[in-house]
Order: structure tokens, then sequence, then C-alpha cells
């Protein structure tokens, strides 16, 4: 298969249902700011801890049906969704990597070591692509559990961030007003 097509020089591309779609549409830019945080993962990885480490390989797998939702339309029943598992899964993430955590009491600057900054970064921009997202849903229909995802992923990239900076011991900074 080549990596290019041509098809995309005169600023199309093709949606899963074959259809064209301006590459500035709505559901471009949603499903592309879907894919930056997918890359910003990828370069958060190795953080070093293997159960950090594991979460991460699942969240980008789960980033590319958020992708695949997103580029579809119409899905059909066996086409790749995101379902409320998917989201509880992050739940349960969160609950785990809270119970590690000290409590947090105030705002914190995003920051720290290498991992933890990159995973801050990462959030930052989920909660883009899920303001990205929600323009889409404003506009047409698209499945509502892709954005609690997002909602529930910029959580928990922000818990990891605090846990992988706690582990490496570099300490949290709040602003000061």
């Amino acid at each position: 298969m080549k990596i290019y097509t041509k098809r995309g020089d005169e600023g199309q591309t093709d949606l899963r249902d074959m259809s064209r779609i301006s590459k500035a549409s709505p559901r471009i830019e949603a499903y592309g700011n879907v894919d930056e945080v997918n890359s910003l993962i990828g370069r958060v990885r190795p953080t070093g801890y293997d159960d950090v480490d594991e979460w991460l390989r699942e969240i980008q797998n789960h980033l590319h049906i958020v992708q695949a939702d997103f580029a579809n339309p119409d899905p059909d029943e066996d086409d790749p969704v995101i379902r409320s598992e998917h989201t509880a899964q992050l739940e349960t993430w969160i609950d785990a990597v809270e119970e590690e955590l000290e409590p947090l009491t105030a705002f914190i600057l995003p920051g720290g070591g290498d991992s933890g900054a990159r995973l801050h970064h990462a959030r930052a921009v989920c909660r883009r692509a899920e303001r990205r997202a929600i323009v889409l849903m404003q506009d047409e229909p698209i499945n509502d559990e892709a954005v609690a995802y997002l909602n529930r992923l910029s959580d928990l990239l922000f818990v990891l961030a605090r846990l992988v900076n706690a582990r490496d011991g570099v300490p949290e900074e709040n602003p000061t007003y």
C-alpha cells in the first residue's frame, strides 16, 4: 500500500464510509485532535512504570477507536465504537491511582519531570479534543460515549501526571496569585 494517494491534494479526505469531506470540517478537526493526543501519549511511553505504560498502551488503542468512531458518520453495528466499558475502565484506573496519591488540596502547575510534564501536555490537548468533539456534536450526531471517554481520559492523564511525578520524587508546585 502506498502512503500517498494524492486524493487529499485539493483539501478533501475520505470518511470511513468513503464519502468525501473537507479537511477543515469539524469532524476532521475532532479526530485530528484525538490523533494528536494519541501521538503525545506515544511520546510519554516508556515512563519507567510498567502499570502506567500498560494503561497508556491500552489508551492508545482506545483512541484509535475514538478516531474510527468520529470518522464514521453512519456506523454499522459491527463498526468500532467507544462504549461505556471503555470509559468505566478509565474510571477504575483513576480510582487506583488516587489511592496512591496524596489528596489534591489546591491547583497545581502542569509540569514536573519529563514523563509528568508530557502527561500534562497530553491532558491539555485531550481537553481540546473534547471541545472539538462537542463542536461536532452540536452539528452532527456522534457517539456521546466518545465525548465522555475524552472527558474521563483528561482526568486520568491529570492523575497519571501527578502519579509519575510523585514516584519520581518531583514535588508539585502551586500557582501563586
